[in-house]
């Protein structure tokens, strides 16, 4: 029973190292899908914010609806530098979630299977 307990310490404390001290070295460049959007274009700086010219994809995409969510763009609520606790509280929603869900399909499983041996 203390091996299996030690094997989760040490995953939950290597998923939150990765999560939390790699992300802040990602690379802050588009991606490959960003990129190829932007194929033809030129992004030009304007007081109203980042305007495209050229013909490229990206001048018919719309904004995401969940453009403003609080952990939108890696970040916490669009702060730079955030990335790391961005990674962070994306990973334990991760385990909440993903945990409640075997929690209550374990649960209904065992709960079949006295209902079946009686």
């Amino acid at each position: 029973m203390t091996s299996r307990w030690q094997f989760w310490a040490v995953f939950a404390v290597a998923t939150l190292l990765i999560a939390g001290v790699v992300s802040y070295f990602a690379s802050s460049s588009p991606d490959g899908l960003d990129s190829t959007t932007l194929r033809g274009c030129e992004v030009v700086e304007t007081a109203a914010g980042d305007r495209l010219t050229g013909e490229c994809i990206a001048q018919h995409a719309d904004e995401h609806s969940l453009a403003a969510s609080p952990l939108a763009d890696y970040a916490v609520g669009g702060r730079d530098g955030t990335g790391g606790i961005a990674g962070i509280i994306g990973v334990l929603a991760t385990v909440v979630v993903a945990g409640s869900l075997f929690w209550l399909i374990a649960r209904t499983r065992r709960a079949g299977d006295r209902s079946r041996s009686g």
